[in-house]
């Protein structure tokens, strides 16, 4: 974190240690993956709900995430009132009834097809919980004055994959919804203008009759991604 104090490198023992052998890495690395293999993005949600202190034990995670200097250039709001989960609902769907009547484009469009995605949004209603994602491009001082922030959006991504890591390990499902603009956050969360929404997280238990995109289960193959030299 970045304060006026003059902060001196410090070296200190490595406070956690995971020794593991070879053995147990390869155990490790397998079932998690087996984990997060199982993890499913759905806009189904059940109204469940779910407890306060899971929601803040999986943000906990997200903000161990490596940053760029330490400076950890996020804010998670987490909602669960109904009211500010409909206007949020209202607008973020203004924006996306434009997005689908042509602004994407149509090669974008086009690419969204597959997924089955329109411009109505009952999950910002359902789920029990929204976590808004910020960015803060810039820190301030209790005076008004700035402070720069480094590697933002990589910081903030990294976060953001901790978080719907956290989510899934605790038995939830999260959906990502990117409404653009959304510059209408701000002023309804009461967030300043040095920070920048991001994205929008629906939290909470899959309905039912929840269902998924099969092209959504379509992965690339390990050698597409993987390159080992």
């Amino acid at each position: 974190m970045f304060t006026r104090d003059k902060l001196t490198f410090e070296a200190v023992a490595l406070p956690d240690r995971c020794d593991l052998s070879e053995d147990e890495m390869r155990a490790a690395a397998a079932g998690f993956h087996e984990r997060m293999r199982k993890r499913h993005t759905v806009r189904q949600f059940s109204d469940r709900p779910v407890p306060r202190s899971v929601i803040a034990d999986c943000v906990r995670t997200a903000g161990t995430a490596p940053s760029g200097a330490n400076h950890q250039p996020w804010h998670f709001v987490a909602i669960s009132d109904p009211e500010i989960k409909h206007q949020i609902r209202q607008a973020a769907e203004a924006e996306e009834e434009k997005f689908y009547a042509g602004g994407a484009g149509e090669e974008w469009l086009k690419a969204l097809e597959p997924i089955g995605t329109d411009q109505s949004k009952p999950h910002l209603d359902i789920a029990p919980w929204l976590i808004v994602v910020f960015a803060q491009r810039f820190g301030t001082f209790d005076d008004g004055s700035r402070f720069k922030n480094y590697y933002v959006p990589e910081s903030v991504g990294i976060a953001t994959g901790f978080l719907i890591a956290a989510l899934h390990h605790a038995g939830l499902t999260a959906l990502t919804h990117t409404p653009n603009p959304m510059r209408f956050l701000n002023a309804l969360l009461g967030r300043p203008q040095s920070e920048k929404a991001v994205m929008i997280l629906a939290v909470g238990h899959p309905a039912k009759d929840a269902t998924v995109p099969a092209v959504a289960k379509i992965k690339k193959p390990l050698e597409e991604i993987l390159t080992v030299l």
